[in-house]
């Protein structure tokens, strides 16, 4: 049986609506990705955080949950401490995301029958990965990258074929404040989010 993990990087969030607190902004995006990986069937779920955000991770986790620590948020260190773990496949996906729905993450994980590395686009204007996966250990020639600044087509760069690289449907983050207006209230869950935004 394969073994895949979906890990949730605390990445920087660089802004918050008006008038809340960044820290329990970002706290209340990452709890909610975290609450939605935990009820995952058909992968486990762990954190990854650098040292100064290993407090937020802990506060954050579900019991015995995972927490990798890498020394920046990109997402190679997060790919060997998986493969270290005995897992055969890994998702790596930004904590800033709260509504993701569920087939989304299913989505970036099935390529990985055939294809080397699959990506979510971010879905914001300034470009960016919503999320990566790949079956383990990483292949050689994926370049280090964070999620913040990658897309599909600079990791294709260093890839043997540009068809090792795979796109999947894209998946916005919350990174603007133009981004609240694409929040789907119908979706269930993000609790934590929804209820800073109606406080």
């Amino acid at each position: 049986m394969t073994r895949r993990v979906v890990v949730a990087m605390l990445v920087p969030v660089p802004w918050s609506p008006p008038g809340v607190d960044l820290l329990t902004w970002r706290t209340a995006l990452a709890e909610d990705v975290v609450d939605l990986l935990a009820r995952l069937a058909q992968a486990e779920a762990a954190i990854a955080a650098t040292p100064a955000d290993r407090a937020l991770a802990e506060e954050i986790a579900w019991p015995g949950m995972r927490i990798y620590e890498v020394p920046a948020p990109t997402v190679l260190p997060v790919l060997a401490a998986a493969a270290a773990d005995g897992f055969d496949q890994a998702a790596v996906i930004a904590a800033d995301a709260p509504d993701v729905p569920g087939m989304i993450l299913g989505k970036l994980l099935r390529p990985l029958d055939g294809k080397a590395v699959a990506v979510a686009p971010g879905g914001g204007p300034d470009g960016g990965l919503f999320g990566v996966a790949t079956g383990l250990p990483a292949p050689s020639w994926l370049a280090d990258h964070d999620l913040d600044t990658a897309s599909a087509q600079s990791l294709r760069r260093t890839a043997p074929a540009p068809g090792d690289v795979t796109s999947t449907p894209k998946w916005r983050r919350l990174r603007t404040a133009a981004d609240l207006a694409t929040l789907d209230v119908a979706l269930e869950g993000w609790d934590n989010t929804r209820t800073l935004l109606s406080a």
